[in-house]
């Protein structure tokens, strides 16, 4: 056999392993009979742990909202400068669950992407030092809504003040976007995105729900996702369009009521795997 009939094997190989191991964790995904909780009427908390998903241990937390249900389900806080704890925006705003939101300067607070709250302006997007000044590929969708509507939407790259141009009255930019339109946006190739994390993300599903999911990591219990993994996370559960938020130690998803802190998830911060390790952020989606 030739060098070039083998490299053509080697890669039909590699391509049929792939596509088999895809089609074997899609089934798993599809199959699996979730944890429910009943928050209210439209709002559930789904949870399951899987032993073997996209070859190790995962743990996923989602609230699961129905549009059709609920009209308006969310609100959005955050502060311009300095940290709060996620379980600290919802217990302030008497919600029934929370996400963490959006990336923030890890030094002094405050978000790093635009953050627009029933019109106030609470942070802009942080663009890079030089000429011309550019975004980062962490901001390149917003979760956006008003009283009738709630839309993810695509950044216009050309534009490097996109999202301060959006009419609507709230607004949390980040990224990397995942979906549009039912289609997988294209990602880079780099570490924050091939790598596996704790995530956090927001979905809208072609069946009018809305999704805000965190999925667990850096623990054996629970490996964590790259973004490619986590898209196809999305995809599985119908998503259309669906948007990064901040992970890794940030990625805490509330519920009223639930363990002694309302903490559902497993944050990393005190490295336990444990509902302890919560880190302060600067912005938070609110379940009301």
């Amino acid at each position: 056999m030739n060098h070039q009939a083998l490299a053509a094997l080697l890669f039909c190989f590699s391509a049929c392993s792939l596509t088999f191991a895809q089609e074997s964790d899609s089934t798993q995904f599809v199959s699996k009979i979730w944890n429910e909780k009943s928050l209210k009427e439209g709002v559930v908390w789904k949870q399951a742990h899987f032993e073997n998903l996209f070859d190790g241990h995962q743990e996923i937390n989602f609230i699961e909202i129905d549009l059709t249900k609920v009209k308006h389900p969310i609100k959005l806080a955050g502060i311009s400068e300095g940290f709060k704890n996620t379980t600290a925006f919802a217990n302030e705003a008497n919600a029934i669950a929370a996400i963490n939101g959006a990336f923030f300067n890890t030094k002094t607070g405050g978000g790093t992407t635009l953050l627009k709250v029933e019109g106030r302006l609470i942070n802009t997007t942080v663009l890079t030092e030089g000429k011309p000044k550019k975004r980062s590929f962490r901001s390149d969708g917003a979760l956006v809504f008003d009283k009738k509507h709630i839309k993810i939407i695509k950044g216009d790259a050309r534009d490097t003040l996109w999202d301060q141009k959006l009419k609507f009255p709230n607004v949390m930019t980040c990224g990397p976007l995942l979906l549009s339109e039912k289609e997988r946006v294209s990602l880079d190739s780099n570490a924050f995105n091939n790598n596996r994390h704790p995530r956090t993300a927001v979905a809208l599903t072609v069946d009018k729900k809305l999704i805000l999911m965190t999925v667990d990591g850096r623990n054996a219990q629970a490996y964590g996702m790259s973004l490619p993994e986590l898209t196809h996370v999305l995809k599985w559960l119908k998503g259309k369009d669906a948007l990064n938020l901040d992970g890794g130690g940030s990625s805490t998803l509330f519920i009223k009521g639930q363990n002694e802190n309302g903490i559902v998830n497993y944050p990393t911060d005190n490295k336990l795997f444990d509902h302890e390790g919560e880190r302060p952020v600067a912005n938070a989606i609110l379940v009301l």
